[in-house]
């Protein structure tokens, strides 16, 4: 069990080139590329106040959660200990899973749900431990397990995107979309072309990954958050803005509720 948290124990190793930069960290820039998930959950916590107060607490868990991936990223990628690996493809499980109970719309509920989101959360759960075992029980292969559930993800955001009248939300989820597929570009990439990026001097288009992940991920849990307040609360108006300046689209998108004080006492979960 203790070989499991051995330094390069992990049957996952990226195009880096390990300990080149420093001789305690197997791949520098892939490890301090997950910055972002540090720096950016705080700041959103403050952003979606009004949110978490009047409509979902429960935003806050996704953002935390968002930090939990982070950490195990840049565990993973300074060790690359298979313990490392099966931390940081879970956290992104769960991450998926619980943004599906959080956001997954009442009208697409299936029956036997009678649109009761804590039992869709109940099923998830569920749904998370058992992929979690398969997880674990073949971890060569989770990476790329993992990378097929974006698929479904940006179609159902495509989806939902034909439904909004609001041009900014809009753009910013053609946006949201673009990123995604160039952050996937770059996974792929540096996974089947690797000799090709050592030729030239730069194996670091997973960490490039890891920045154009993060941006796309936590966008579209913004654009998730405005379709379900939207479909959910219609009353309380929700609003894109920007941080720091509401009219600088390519700010940090986050969501305000015009009539934060309606319904107050239907909390949603």
């Amino acid at each position: 069990m203790w070989s499991h948290l051995e330094r390069g124990s992990s049957p996952v190793d990226w195009c880096e080139s390990n300990y080149s930069i420093s001789p305690v960290i197997a791949e520098f820039v892939n490890t301090i590329s997950n910055i972002l998930f540090f720096l950016f959950p705080p700041v959103l916590i403050h952003l979606f106040q009004g949110y978490a107060k009047s409509f979902n607490p429960g935003i806050n868990v996704l953002w935390v959660m968002l930090m939990l991936v982070g950490v195990s990223s840049a565990y993973f990628h300074a060790t690359l200990s298979l313990v490392g690996q099966l931390l940081d493809e879970l956290a992104i499980l769960w991450v998926f899973m619980a943004a599906f109970a959080m956001f997954f719309p009442k009208r697409y509920f299936p029956k036997f749900l009678r649109g009761n989101r804590r039992t869709l959360a109940f099923y998830s759960s569920i749904l998370s431990v058992v992929s979690t075992g398969f997880l674990v029980m073949h971890p060569a292969a989770n990476a790329f397990a993992l990378m097929t559930l974006a698929l479904p993800a940006i179609g159902f955001l495509c989806k939902e995107l034909n439904r909004v009248k609001c041009a900014r939300v809009h753009r910013l989820g053609l946006r949201c979309v673009a990123v995604c597929f160039l952050a996937m570009f770059c996974w792929i990439i540096d996974r089947m072309f690797c000799d090709t990026w050592l030729s030239i001097n730069f194996p670091y288009m997973h960490g490039v990954w890891h920045i154009l992940i993060f941006i796309a991920s936590y966008t579209a849990l913004v654009l998730f958050a405005f379709f379900n307040v939207s479909e959910e609360r219609p009353e309380q108006k929700p609003q894109l803005r920007y941080w720091p300046k509401n009219d600088f689209e390519l700010g940090v998108p986050y969501i305000t509720l015009k009539h934060p004080y309606k319904n107050d006492r239907h909390m949603a979960i």
